[in-house]
């Protein structure tokens, strides 16, 4: 069973709409890299794992279990990225007060319309180029070796992307929370390529993690400054033995100790995505609303009233 908080795991920082660092920033969320794959890779695996290695199974799932909140994450800077890109007022008929303009004119010249057309100024399963994300990206061997391997590719090759999409930007939203992806894809390359370790696997010559400096940015060396890149979460109720894998130096030898916690240190409020009406996005209307709240007063108080609730939302006695 999994339980959520209602908190993000790293801010969403504000600044101007940019349709296009929303675009750019899609391929972290839907891309063959991005964390839509980790996500379904990391828990497929634990799911289907055989065999009595627990540790390792504990350290599979607890790291596809953080990556929920980074599709969240990533999620809601998208869709922060792109709200209100349209700058339109409109009246209460969804007029414009200027005479002749498009209220969504500009969204037909974005790299992505379907953000306007299909989203709502929101964010969408897919890639950078629209593709939608496919399931076929999920690799699951069923060998725990190639399994680990694979995974270090994929969090060493995220974390490059990420790089890159960093540099297609000054936004501070879009580098706010791709530097906290880069900083936790690392602590992830850390968590795989230490248990390959602990197996026995001489994954350094196999395979060697890619050699490059992304402390260069300076929020991600803020980040690694506070030592998120060598801590591991369980997100564990009933315990875990994660921590018999992600302990001790870490596997890139550069005298940073690993730590295992049960949860980040820090989370974050959740930001409320305003009404949208020019892309007929309003919520809930006045009568909507009525009902909604009569509704929850009535399961609050445990049903027991001598109220009755009438269907336009009003209390009948």
């Amino acid at each position: 069973m999994f339980y959520h908080s209602q908190n993000l795991i790293n801010p969403i920082v504000p600044d101007e709409p940019d349709p296009s660092a929303a675009n750019a920033l899609q391929e972290g969320l839907g891309g063959q890299f991005g964390e839509m794959r980790t996500m379904m890779q990391f828990l497929f695996q634990s799911f289907n794992f055989r065999g009595n290695a627990t540790p390792y199974m504990d350290l599979i799932q607890g790291v596809g279990i953080e990556e929920i909140s980074h599709v969240e994450l990533i999620t809601k800077t998208i869709s922060q990225l792109l709200d209100g890109s349209a700058r339109f007022q409109e009246d209460q008929f969804g007029s414009s007060d200027e005479e002749g303009s498009v209220a969504l004119n500009m969204a037909k010249e974005q790299q992505n319309p379907h953000h306007y057309i299909m989203g709502a100024q929101s964010a969408l399963p897919v890639d950078a180029a629209g593709n939608p994300w496919s399931g076929s990206y999920v690799h699951n061997h069923g060998n725990l070796v190639l399994d680990l391997m694979d995974n270090l590719v994929l969090e060493a090759t995220g974390r490059i992307q990420k790089s890159r999409i960093y540099q297609m930007s000054s936004n501070k939203t879009l580098r706010a929370t791709i530097a906290f992806l880069i900083v936790r894809d690392e602590a992830h390359q850390a968590a795989f390529a230490k248990a390959l370790e602990k197996l026995g696997v001489d994954w350094g010559k196999i395979l060697p993690a890619p050699k490059f400096d992304s402390s260069q940015f300076p929020e991600v060396r803020r980040l690694m400054d506070l030592g998120l890149h060598r801590e591991q979460y369980t997100f564990r109720l009933d315990g875990s033995m994660m921590e018999q894998i992600f302990s001790g130096p870490s596997p890139f030898n550069d005298g940073t100790q690993l730590t295992t916690l049960k949860e980040p240190r820090e989370s974050f409020p959740i930001p409320q995505a305003p009404e949208r009406p020019e892309e007929f996005a309003p919520g809930l209307d006045a009568e909507l609303q009525a009902l909604a709240d009569a509704f929850t007063e009535f399961k609050e108080s445990g049903g027991k009233t001598n109220q009755n609730i009438g269907i336009n939302g009003t209390k009948d006695e």
